[in-house]
């Protein structure tokens, strides 16, 4: 007897449905509970060992490659700010963790990556450093740029020519997010700790050490840099009990609420999604991207959207991060590809042969087995020598190098161009344009926005335009909104110009509809 004509005969009802989930909850509850009460407090035990071990490890690796990089800052000093000023800032845009490098010569600070030229006695600016140690680090409350915005300073002396070192600012307030997001269950709270300031889980604001709790359950320090984390956690039984208890509740119930929707429903994770293709819930809206001396249309970005029945309209990013969750972002990509194929032969009645039509790729979909067929299919599916097609890579998951190269390098054999999208929001952008040879630098509407704000993020877009213009890269700027970002961008050399301020992504209809009636020399009249 098959498995669906047991289940419609032992679960016909949804009476007995819910019976046997209850009893399902009930023994994956006590099952659970009972495991956790025997091994918690054990484990407990180890968890702290290892994260503490792992904290040490960490700490150590970070400000080992802070030092590196401040030594490597360290022949800077020798020179006036206006000749080192643009190295400087270079350094601290591609240094995740560091708001702003500052040079010190004969205990003023002199040059700032943030700022440029400064003259600032030391003793004025943060009087609580040691300049005669060769590191020390002290907790702020803020900085001048950043008030209320606590950060932890870092000096590092020069160790060549007295009077002269490096000192620099970090974002803090990230440190216990990236060390403890993994391991929140093992840890109450935490504190990091300089001297005789912290920094905890447990205040928005800088603290006294005094004001801490008496006994951190465990503490990492280092032996180099004056630096501690301390744990704060627990080993009562009761709450061993407890969690146990709940642990009980939570299997319990997510066993019983599965049982039930496998009972009921019947339906693997996904399934949504292949429904939405075949019922035609997907459609592509088109975003003109505009050649920034022409002022005219030489390409469109193809974007999936998808408007569930009942749900209403599902973000992109939500159904795509799933879609990938689930395995099926290459079906749902090549659903992508067969609807622009099907809006092709009105798409070229409004853009010009040669025409840039860019397509987003997941790095999973790029290593899938069927991608050199599937992108030979949808490359058939076009009008014949229109299109030039941009494969926007996406930076969701990390690619595999020695494979992505060879792709790449297939790619551009067959006459495709390859962008990556969204430069500097995901965790390996700098790795692909060390390793890889790539034809467009997307830039990303988080960069562009600082266009005309006085950020300590602000000179990371001209350093990520210069570095663009060194690798002779193509640049595309996202998220344009306003005139002003417009003009700033073209007179910083920019290639291709997308966002609102131009169109938003509009239908096939609105598309042809929108290229009718639209003066292409009435974008940016004013902006030369």
């Amino acid at each position: 007897m098959s498995p669906d004509k047991i289940f419609a005969r032992y679960f016909s009802t949804p009476k007995q449905m819910a019976y046997f989930s209850v009893v399902v909850g009930l023994v994956s509850a006590l099952l659970f509970g009972g495991l956790t009460s025997l091994m918690l407090h054990n484990k407990r035990e180890a968890g702290y060992d290892v994260l503490t071990k792992d904290i040490r490890h960490y700490l150590d690796t970070f400000f080992h490659d802070l030092h590196v990089t401040a030594d490597s800052i360290q022949p800077l000093t020798a020179a006036d700010c206006p000749l080192v000023s643009p190295e400087l800032t270079s350094r601290a845009a591609f240094n995740v963790n560091v708001r702003v490098f500052v040079l010190i010569r004969q205990g003023v600070a002199y040059c700032s990556s943030a700022t440029g030229a400064m003259s600032m006695p030391m003793n004025d600016l943060i009087p609580d450093i040691d300049l005669n140690k060769n590191i020390d680090l002290f907790i702020m409350t803020g900085t001048p740029m950043m008030p209320g915005k606590p950060t932890i300073v870092a000096w590092f002396k020069n160790p060549a020519t007295d009077g002269r070192g490096v000192f620099t600012t970090l974002n803090a307030n990230l440190i216990p997010y990236l060390l403890f997001t993994a391991r929140q269950s093992e840890v109450l709270s935490m504190a990091i700790v300089v001297g005789d300031r912290a920094l905890t889980t447990l205040s928005p604001e800088v603290v006294n050490v005094g004001s801490l709790p008496a006994h951190p359950t465990r503490i990492a320090a280092l032996n180099d840099y004056p630096i501690k984390i301390h744990l704060y956690g627990t080993s009562w039984p009761l709450e061993d009990i407890q969690l146990s208890l709940l642990t009980g509740l939570i299997f319990g119930l997510f066993s019983g609420v599965i049982c039930s929707y496998f009972l009921c429903v019947r339906m693997r994770p996904g399934k949504e999604i292949l429904i939405g293709m075949k019922r035609g819930q997907f459609y592509v809206v088109y975003q003109p991207v505009v050649d920034a001396q022409k002022l005219e249309m030489q390409g469109i970005e193809a974007l999936m959207r998808w408007e569930h029945p009942t749900a209403g309209m599902i973000p992109p990013d939500a159904f795509i991060a799933f879609a990938e969750a689930q395995q099926l972002i290459v079906p749902l990509t090549r659903h992508l590809f067969a609807l622009v194929a099907r809006d092709a032969q009105e798409l070229q009645t409004v853009l010009p042969p040669g025409a840039k039509l860019g397509i987003n790729l997941a790095p999973s979909h790029l290593h899938a087995p069927t991608f050199k067929d599937d992108i030979i299919a949808f490359a058939a599916s076009l009008p014949p020598h229109h299109f030039k097609i941009v494969f926007e890579i996406t930076e969701r998951d990390m690619l595999k190098e020695k494979e992505a190269m060879s792709l790449f390098s297939w790619l551009h054999a067959q006459g495709f161009e390859i962008a990556i999208d969204d430069f500097g929001t995901g965790h390996s952008a700098l790795i692909y344009l060390e390793r890889f040879t790539l034809d467009y630098l997307k830039i990303d509407q988080g960069f562009v926005n600082t266009i005309g704000m006085e950020t300590v993020t602000a000179p990371v877009l001209d350093a990520v335009l210069t570095l663009a213009r060194r690798l002779n890269m193509t640049t595309v700027a996202e998220g344009v909104e306003t005139r002003e970002q417009a003009k700033w961008l073209i007179e910083r050399g920019v290639n291709f110009l997308q966002g609102y301020y131009f169109s938003r992504p509009l239908t096939l209809t609105q598309l042809l509809s929108w290229s009718q009636s639209q003066n292409s020399h009435n974008f940016l009249k004013d902006v030369h």
